[in-house]
Protein backbone atom coordinates (compact mmCIF):
# COMPACT_ATOMS: atom_id res chain seq x y z
CA UNK A 1 0.00 0.00 0.00
CA UNK A 2 1.23 3.35 -1.25
CA UNK A 3 1.70 6.13 1.53
CA UNK A 4 -0.26 9.33 0.83
CA UNK A 5 2.93 11.69 1.89
CA UNK A 6 5.09 9.65 -0.94
CA UNK A 7 2.40 10.19 -3.65
CA UNK A 8 2.28 13.75 -2.77
CA UNK A 9 5.42 14.31 -3.31
CA UNK A 10 5.64 12.14 -6.28
CA UNK A 11 2.93 14.30 -7.83
CA UNK A 12 3.62 16.82 -10.34
CA UNK A 13 4.24 20.44 -9.26
CA UNK A 14 1.70 22.66 -11.06
CA UNK A 15 3.23 24.91 -12.93
CA UNK A 16 1.97 28.02 -11.48
CA UNK A 17 4.32 26.71 -8.54
CA UNK A 18 7.12 25.77 -10.20
CA UNK A 19 9.83 28.02 -10.13
CA UNK A 20 10.87 31.13 -12.65
CA UNK A 21 13.19 29.71 -15.43
CA UNK A 22 15.54 32.41 -16.53
CA UNK A 23 17.49 31.27 -19.81
CA UNK A 24 21.05 32.36 -19.58
CA UNK A 25 21.95 35.37 -22.45
CA UNK A 26 25.24 36.75 -22.64
CA UNK A 27 26.51 40.44 -23.27
CA UNK A 28 26.24 40.68 -27.24
CA UNK A 29 22.12 38.94 -26.89
CA UNK A 30 21.13 41.34 -24.47
CA UNK A 31 22.23 44.50 -26.37
CA UNK A 32 21.01 43.25 -29.36
CA UNK A 33 17.66 42.50 -27.47
CA UNK A 34 17.15 45.97 -26.35
CA UNK A 35 18.77 48.04 -29.62
CA UNK A 36 15.81 45.77 -31.22
CA UNK A 37 13.54 47.15 -28.21
CA UNK A 38 14.50 51.00 -29.74
CA UNK A 39 11.82 50.89 -32.68
CA UNK A 40 13.19 54.45 -34.19
CA UNK A 41 16.53 53.06 -34.29
CA UNK A 42 15.44 49.75 -35.86
CA UNK A 43 13.60 51.80 -38.54
CA UNK A 44 16.32 54.32 -39.01
CA UNK A 45 18.91 51.25 -39.44
CA UNK A 46 16.45 50.05 -42.03
CA UNK A 47 15.98 53.17 -43.44
CA UNK A 48 20.26 54.22 -43.51
CA UNK A 49 20.59 50.49 -45.29
CA UNK A 50 18.17 51.12 -48.13
CA UNK A 51 19.85 54.10 -48.68
CA UNK A 52 23.00 52.39 -48.95
CA UNK A 53 21.69 49.62 -51.34
CA UNK A 54 20.10 52.70 -53.33
CA UNK A 55 23.73 54.30 -53.35
CA UNK A 56 26.30 51.02 -54.36
CA UNK A 57 23.40 48.92 -56.15
CA UNK A 58 21.31 51.49 -57.95
CA UNK A 59 23.72 52.51 -60.65
CA UNK A 60 24.13 48.73 -61.57
CA UNK A 61 20.91 48.79 -62.44
CA UNK A 62 19.67 51.88 -63.63
CA UNK A 63 19.68 52.68 -67.47
CA UNK A 64 21.38 56.40 -66.95
CA UNK A 65 24.73 56.89 -65.21
CA UNK A 66 25.74 60.34 -63.88
CA UNK A 67 27.76 61.22 -66.51
CA UNK A 68 25.49 60.42 -69.38
CA UNK A 69 24.04 63.42 -71.04
CA UNK A 70 20.52 63.51 -72.05
CA UNK A 71 18.49 65.47 -74.95
CA UNK A 72 16.10 66.43 -72.26
CA UNK A 73 16.99 69.29 -70.46
CA UNK A 74 15.75 70.93 -67.30
CA UNK A 75 12.47 68.13 -67.28
CA UNK A 76 10.91 68.23 -64.42
CA UNK A 77 10.28 64.25 -62.85
CA UNK A 78 8.95 61.87 -65.12
CA UNK A 79 8.29 58.08 -65.42
CA UNK A 80 12.05 58.47 -67.58
CA UNK A 81 13.43 60.51 -65.10
CA UNK A 82 11.86 60.33 -61.65
CA UNK A 83 14.56 63.09 -59.97
CA UNK A 84 14.09 65.31 -63.26
CA UNK A 85 17.04 66.57 -65.33
CA UNK A 86 19.48 68.95 -64.87
CA UNK A 87 20.50 71.70 -67.65
CA UNK A 88 22.99 69.56 -69.43
CA UNK A 89 20.44 66.95 -69.86
CA UNK A 90 21.73 64.38 -66.51
CA UNK A 91 19.53 62.44 -65.20
CA UNK A 92 19.44 63.96 -61.42
CA UNK A 93 18.42 60.06 -60.22
CA UNK A 94 21.64 58.92 -61.41
CA UNK A 95 23.56 62.08 -59.83
CA UNK A 96 21.87 61.44 -56.43
CA UNK A 97 22.91 57.79 -56.46
CA UNK A 98 26.87 58.54 -57.49
CA UNK A 99 26.32 61.60 -54.57
CA UNK A 100 24.94 59.56 -51.73
CA UNK A 101 27.98 57.06 -52.99
CA UNK A 102 30.38 59.11 -52.74
CA UNK A 103 29.12 61.52 -49.16
CA UNK A 104 28.44 57.46 -47.59
CA UNK A 105 31.93 56.42 -48.38
CA UNK A 106 33.81 59.88 -47.04
CA UNK A 107 31.54 59.81 -43.84
CA UNK A 108 32.57 56.25 -43.24
CA UNK A 109 35.92 56.39 -43.74
CA UNK A 110 36.02 59.54 -41.23
CA UNK A 111 34.48 57.88 -39.08
CA UNK A 112 36.79 54.88 -39.10
CA UNK A 113 39.45 56.59 -38.89
CA UNK A 114 39.06 59.29 -36.10
CA UNK A 115 37.88 56.90 -34.63
CA UNK A 116 40.67 54.46 -34.10
CA UNK A 117 43.49 57.13 -33.97
CA UNK A 118 41.49 59.20 -31.29
CA UNK A 119 40.31 55.83 -29.36
CA UNK A 120 44.28 55.15 -29.40
CA UNK A 121 45.41 58.65 -28.31
CA UNK A 122 42.52 59.15 -25.60
CA UNK A 123 43.48 55.53 -24.38
CA UNK A 124 46.80 56.61 -24.08
CA UNK A 125 46.22 59.87 -22.21
CA UNK A 126 43.83 58.06 -19.64
CA UNK A 127 45.84 55.66 -18.98
CA UNK A 128 49.63 57.22 -18.27
CA UNK A 129 48.25 60.13 -16.58
CA UNK A 130 50.83 62.31 -15.82
CA UNK A 131 52.92 64.50 -18.10
CA UNK A 132 52.04 62.18 -20.86
CA UNK A 133 47.88 63.03 -20.39
CA UNK A 134 48.67 66.67 -20.19
CA UNK A 135 50.80 66.94 -23.53
CA UNK A 136 48.17 64.69 -25.39
CA UNK A 137 45.18 66.23 -24.37
CA UNK A 138 46.61 70.13 -24.81
CA UNK A 139 47.46 68.86 -28.31
CA UNK A 140 44.11 67.48 -28.60
CA UNK A 141 42.55 70.48 -26.98
CA UNK A 142 44.37 72.74 -30.01
CA UNK A 143 42.39 70.46 -32.51
CA UNK A 144 39.30 71.11 -31.11
CA UNK A 145 39.45 74.93 -31.31
CA UNK A 146 40.53 74.98 -34.70
CA UNK A 147 37.96 76.28 -37.38
CA UNK A 148 36.88 72.81 -38.68
CA UNK A 149 35.44 73.87 -42.46
CA UNK A 150 38.32 76.87 -42.41
CA UNK A 151 41.36 74.57 -42.21
CA UNK A 152 39.21 71.69 -44.45
CA UNK A 153 38.91 73.95 -46.96
CA UNK A 154 42.43 74.94 -47.07
CA UNK A 155 43.93 71.75 -47.15
CA UNK A 156 41.38 69.82 -49.23
CA UNK A 157 41.70 72.98 -52.01
CA UNK A 158 45.29 70.72 -52.35
CA UNK A 159 43.58 67.25 -52.40
CA UNK A 160 42.30 67.48 -56.05
CA UNK A 161 39.35 66.28 -55.25
CA UNK A 162 39.81 62.96 -54.44
CA UNK A 163 37.19 61.29 -52.25
CA UNK A 164 40.04 59.85 -49.70
CA UNK A 165 42.06 62.62 -49.31
CA UNK A 166 38.67 64.90 -48.74
CA UNK A 167 37.57 62.21 -45.66
CA UNK A 168 41.28 61.95 -44.41
CA UNK A 169 41.72 65.97 -43.98
CA UNK A 170 38.56 65.77 -42.23
CA UNK A 171 38.80 62.91 -40.20
CA UNK A 172 42.62 64.68 -39.27
CA UNK A 173 40.30 67.28 -37.54
CA UNK A 174 37.71 65.80 -35.65
CA UNK A 175 39.66 63.07 -33.81
CA UNK A 176 40.01 64.70 -30.67
CA UNK A 177 36.68 64.46 -30.06
CA UNK A 178 36.66 60.75 -29.97
CA UNK A 179 39.93 61.07 -28.05
CA UNK A 180 38.36 63.14 -25.13
CA UNK A 181 35.33 60.80 -24.30
CA UNK A 182 37.77 57.88 -24.60
CA UNK A 183 40.30 59.22 -21.81
CA UNK A 184 37.15 60.17 -19.49
CA UNK A 185 36.22 56.37 -20.10
CA UNK A 186 39.74 55.17 -19.39
CA UNK A 187 40.38 57.24 -16.28
CA UNK A 188 37.53 55.46 -14.49
CA UNK A 189 38.71 52.29 -15.48
CA UNK A 190 41.90 52.23 -15.10
CA UNK A 191 41.44 52.18 -11.23
CA UNK A 192 39.30 48.94 -11.19
CA UNK A 193 40.41 45.27 -9.92
CA UNK A 194 40.72 43.91 -13.32
CA UNK A 195 43.36 46.02 -14.21
CA UNK A 196 44.92 45.69 -11.28
CA UNK A 197 45.10 41.83 -11.74
CA UNK A 198 46.27 42.35 -15.27
CA UNK A 199 49.36 44.33 -14.06
CA UNK A 200 49.88 41.53 -11.13
CA UNK A 201 50.02 38.83 -13.81
CA UNK A 202 52.83 40.97 -15.57
CA UNK A 203 50.80 42.29 -18.69
CA UNK A 204 51.95 44.91 -20.44
CA UNK A 205 50.89 48.52 -21.09
CA UNK A 206 49.98 48.17 -24.59
CA UNK A 207 48.02 44.97 -23.56
CA UNK A 208 46.21 46.22 -20.62
CA UNK A 209 44.85 49.54 -22.60
CA UNK A 210 44.31 46.96 -26.43
CA UNK A 211 43.43 44.05 -24.31
CA UNK A 212 41.76 45.25 -21.30
CA UNK A 213 40.77 48.75 -21.28
CA UNK A 214 39.76 50.03 -24.83
CA UNK A 215 37.24 46.78 -25.39
CA UNK A 216 35.48 47.30 -21.58
CA UNK A 217 34.76 51.57 -23.72
CA UNK A 218 33.15 49.75 -26.72
CA UNK A 219 30.01 51.36 -26.00
CA UNK A 220 31.11 55.01 -26.11
CA UNK A 221 33.26 54.43 -28.62
CA UNK A 222 30.39 52.99 -30.91
CA UNK A 223 28.34 56.14 -30.51
CA UNK A 224 31.04 58.58 -30.74
CA UNK A 225 31.55 56.65 -34.10
CA UNK A 226 28.01 57.02 -35.37
CA UNK A 227 27.99 60.34 -34.40
CA UNK A 228 31.32 61.04 -36.65
CA UNK A 229 29.42 59.63 -39.61
CA UNK A 230 26.66 62.00 -39.29
CA UNK A 231 28.95 64.98 -38.62
CA UNK A 232 31.39 63.61 -41.26
CA UNK A 233 28.41 63.69 -43.91
CA UNK A 234 27.37 67.40 -42.93
CA UNK A 235 31.19 69.26 -43.11
CA UNK A 236 31.90 67.40 -46.49
CA UNK A 237 28.64 68.82 -47.83
CA UNK A 238 29.17 71.95 -46.47
CA UNK A 239 32.81 71.75 -47.83
CA UNK A 240 31.59 70.39 -51.50
CA UNK A 241 28.89 73.61 -51.22
CA UNK A 242 32.06 76.10 -51.17
CA UNK A 243 34.21 74.45 -53.60
CA UNK A 244 36.80 72.66 -51.60
CA UNK A 245 35.23 68.87 -51.43
CA UNK A 246 34.65 66.52 -54.20
CA UNK A 247 35.30 68.10 -57.74
CA UNK A 248 33.66 67.67 -60.88
CA UNK A 249 32.95 65.48 -63.41
CA UNK A 250 32.70 63.61 -60.27
CA UNK A 251 30.07 64.58 -58.02
CA UNK A 252 28.58 64.68 -54.02
CA UNK A 253 25.52 65.40 -52.31
CA UNK A 254 27.18 68.86 -51.17
CA UNK A 255 28.01 69.39 -55.10
CA UNK A 256 24.87 68.89 -55.97
CA UNK A 257 22.64 71.33 -53.95
CA UNK A 258 25.59 73.94 -53.96
CA UNK A 259 25.16 73.58 -58.07
CA UNK A 260 21.07 73.46 -57.61
CA UNK A 261 21.01 76.64 -55.11
CA UNK A 262 20.71 79.35 -57.56
CA UNK A 263 17.55 77.56 -59.36
CA UNK A 264 15.27 76.63 -56.33
CA UNK A 265 12.53 78.29 -57.45
CA UNK A 266 12.48 77.46 -60.98
CA UNK A 267 13.77 74.33 -60.73
CA UNK A 268 13.36 73.03 -57.10
CA UNK A 269 13.91 69.53 -58.09
CA UNK A 270 17.59 69.77 -58.37
CA UNK A 271 17.91 71.07 -55.07
CA UNK A 272 15.20 69.23 -52.59
CA UNK A 273 16.16 65.37 -53.59
CA UNK A 274 19.47 65.96 -52.94
CA UNK A 275 18.78 67.80 -49.66
CA UNK A 276 16.53 65.27 -49.13
CA UNK A 277 18.93 62.56 -48.76
CA UNK A 278 21.24 64.40 -47.06
CA UNK A 279 18.82 65.07 -44.01
CA UNK A 280 18.11 61.03 -44.41
CA UNK A 281 21.36 59.66 -43.70
CA UNK A 282 22.11 62.24 -40.90
CA UNK A 283 18.69 61.31 -39.06
CA UNK A 284 19.25 58.09 -39.61
CA UNK A 285 23.00 57.62 -37.94
CA UNK A 286 21.63 59.93 -35.47
CA UNK A 287 18.80 58.06 -34.04
CA UNK A 288 20.90 54.80 -34.86
CA UNK A 289 23.14 56.33 -32.63
CA UNK A 290 20.96 57.15 -29.74
CA UNK A 291 20.21 53.19 -30.38
CA UNK A 292 23.37 51.93 -29.17
CA UNK A 293 23.71 54.46 -26.38
CA UNK A 294 20.54 53.02 -24.79
CA UNK A 295 21.94 49.61 -25.43
CA UNK A 296 25.28 49.74 -24.47
CA UNK A 297 24.47 51.32 -21.11
CA UNK A 298 27.16 49.99 -19.09
CA UNK A 299 24.82 49.61 -16.06
CA UNK A 300 22.70 47.72 -17.85
CA UNK A 301 25.21 45.11 -19.46
CA UNK A 302 25.77 42.16 -16.86
CA UNK A 303 24.81 39.02 -18.03
CA UNK A 304 21.53 37.60 -16.93
CA UNK A 305 21.17 34.03 -15.75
Amino acid sequence: MTDPLEQQVRAPVPLADQPFAVTERTQTQLVLRRFLRHRLAVFSLLVFVLIVLFAFVGPLLWKYTYFTSTPDNSQPPSLDHPFGTTGDGKDLLALVMRGTQQSVKISLLIAVVSTAFGTIWGAAAGYFRGVVDAVLMRIADLVIILPILAVAAVLANSSDGAWWMVSLVIAGLVWSHVARVVRGVVLSLREREFVEAARALGATDARIIFRHLVPNAIGPIIVAATILVASGILIETALSFLGFGVQPPDTSLGILVSEARTAVQTRPWLFYFPGLFIILIALCVNFIGDGLRDALDPKQTRVRQ
